[in-house]
């Protein structure tokens, strides 16, 4: 795409933030993809977190930087991405704004498909909050930034609904006015550095700048920051030509950071049919993935609320769960989320539009997407599906990729059987039934097979024998488990007993093709990896939004050093102890409240 790879800073001059100036490529190669703002810079800003990994990780600092915000980086930050859009409202009104502030180049705010919106084509939809503030090459891969809280904009739900401008910051319009909010930025930041840590895809967060009054402006960064509704849009409007230009951006894209490889040179067809047939790998592992991490994503129609990379973006309503509370969903005034099962259905629906895309691409026609219901795309999304549920439940129980990949060739019915059973006691719920929680509704679940995966291994090495169901139960039992829930049933019964027989077939298997048949040997392997891959302490939807508040709370005593630090110390990405006794007080109040959310939504 003929970026400039990023200069390293030199000094303090921090040169590559230079780069990020409004600029991307996005806006030659699809014309008719987004709206022109001007932009000025927004003082009063602080710079409350910045990421120095991910910082690193893209070329902004120099790998040998010190975690340290310097009154040099700290006024780059701030100069970069302190920025509020002058928007229609603004012209409208002619609000006065000093010459000075206003930045040489036009920042993007990007169309794309919100159901939210009363049309549902995507003519009036798009960042209503955000811009792009640009894209940048370092080491072979490109990164786009984009910043979310830098003004009202047109495509906002707010303006398609009222036809009237909305004035950034207007406290009446609330949601709609442009703004964004440091707490949900720093729950944002701190979940998707989990997420990142769990090597699930997803938007990082950059840095955070606050405000007086609790606003602020979110900066984010990724690979590919497309959304399916970027395509699904013009999809939907029938553009063909606009269409074609944002798939041939977004398979470019892929290419040239090496995530979809082998397309150089590729006549058109066989480009549209690769891409579409990455569309239904990478949607069917994501919602495995998902499924096994108890992952809870609003997956839609509209395929606004993910990244087309697979990737989490805006984490408005994304949680992760300590058990599978499948009953949860999300309460959005209008309508109800889909819960963690129903993903795959929205996940092979999404895939169904990729087809339809390739097929208007391909024939220059736009059939109707009920003419894909068969398609051999959501063929494949099914055998990958059922092939990825497998592998992460045999990643999770201990089994290296070499032995999951043995299993998976060899001996795939004894796998599949093993995961119905681990399934049927994962999804057990609780008599209570679902009942409000403040942002929706749920229900509880009975066992913790991280419990089971964890601890199973060790008992089975004192005696290679199922255990009593008693004591299987007592294993795995949930803190949400009642007395009435926990009454042994012949079903039940049956499902403990047969789950730990196949679980000990799958580990002779093992053993026998590892380890000379020595099932102690593969059950204490299975022992060290399971703790790994089941931790004891998980970040929970809950969890974030306790360490959201303990941080902001705390606020005044941290630096934006110390914050990052405390958050990695948290999160457990190998940061040292500090000799700081204030952030050691704060890491451990809060890994103490943490623990005890373990479970949660």
């Amino acid at each position: 795409m003929g970026l400039k790879k990023a200069r390293l800073p030199e000094g303090t001059a921090y040169e590559a933030f230079d780069q990020i100036d409004g600029s991307h490529s996005y806006r030659a190669a699809v014309p008719n993809g987004h709206i022109d703002y001007r932009v000025r810079f927004r003082p009063g800003g602080t710079v409350y977190f910045f990421n120095f990994e991910l910082a690193k990780q893209m070329g902004l600092i120099d790998r040998d930087h010190p975690d340290t915000l310097t009154s040099a980086l700290r006024t780059k930050i701030l100069d970069t991405f302190s920025l509020q859009i002058i928007n229609e409202y603004d012209l409208q009104k002619n609000v006065a704004i000093p010459e000075c502030d206003i930045r040489p180049h036009p920042y993007m705010a990007t169309r794309y498909l919100q159901l939210q919106h009363p049309d549902k084509k995507g003519t009036t939809s798009g960042d209503g909050r955000g811009i792009w503030n640009g894209e940048i090459r370092h080491r072979g891969r490109t990164w786009d930034i984009i910043s979310s809280g830098t003004g009202a904009t047109r495509l906002s739900p707010a303006y398609a609904m009222t036809k009237k401008f909305i004035k950034t910051g207007d406290q009446r319009v609330g949601y709609g006015n442009g703004y964004n909010y440091l707490q949900d930025g720093l729950s944002a930041a701190l979940m998707s550095e989990s997420f990142h840590l769990q090597g699930i895809e997803t938007e990082r967060t950059l840095a955070l700048i606050s405000f007086e009054g609790g606003s602020s402006i979110n900066v984010r960064a990724g690979p590919n920051l497309l959304r399916p509704a970027h395509l699904f849009h013009f999809l939907k409007q029938g553009r063909l030509q606009d269409l074609r230009q944002a798939v041939d951006y977004f398979i470019a894209r892929q290419a040239e950071n090496g995530d979809l490889p082998d397309m150089k040179g590729l006549p058109a067809r066989k480009r549209y049919e690769r891409f579409a047939e990455y569309e239904a790998l990478t949607f069917s592992a994501i919602a495995a993935k998902f499924e096994a991490e108890y992952v809870f994503c609003w997956l839609d129609w509209d395929g606004d609320n993910i990244l087309a990379n697979g990737g989490i973006i805006d984490y408005g309503s994304v949680r992760q769960f300590g058990l599978f509370h499948r009953e949860y969903r999300y309460d959005d005034v209008d309508r109800m989320s889909t819960n963690i099962p129903e993903q795959r259905i929205k996940a092979r629906y999404t895939v169904q539009n990729f087809a339809q895309i390739r097929d208007f691409l391909l024939s220059g026609k736009k059939r109707p997407i009920e003419a894909f219901r068969k398609d051999p795309l959501l063929k494949l999304f099914d055998r990958n599906f059922r092939r990825c549920l497998q592998q992460n439940l045999l990643r999770k129980l201990g089994y290296s990729r070499e032995q999951t990949a043995f299993l998976l060739e060899k001996h795939p019915g004894q796998v599949g059987k093993l995961k119905r059973l681990h399934a049927t006691l994962e999804r057990v719920q609780s008599v209570q039934g679902t009942y409000r929680t403040p942002d929706g509704i749920t229900g509880d679940a009975v066992f913790c097979m991280a419990s089971l995966n964890r601890e199973l291994p060790k008992r089975l090495c004192e005696n290679a024998r199922p255990l009593p169901e008693p004591d299987l139960v007592n294993l795995i039992r949930s803190s949400y488990a009642r007395p009435r829930d926990l009454k042994s049933r012949p079903a039940r019964s049956k499902t403990i007993r047969a789950l730990q027989e196949r679980y000990l077939a799958v580990a002779r298997l093992v053993s026998e093709r590892f380890h000379q048949g020595n099932l102690n040997k593969t059950l204490l392997q299975l022992t060290m990896r399971s703790s790994v891959e089941n931790p004891e302490l998980r970040l929970t939807g809950d969890g974030i939004l306790h360490f959201t508040t303990s941080l902001i709370r705390n606020r005044k005593r941290l630096s934006a050093e110390e914050t990052f630090r405390v958050i990695r110390r948290v999160i457990g990405i190998g940061e040292p102890r500090s000799r700081s006794r204030k952030i050691e007080e704060i890491v451990n109040r809060n890994l103490k409240a943490l623990r005890g959310m373990n479970e949660g939504i």
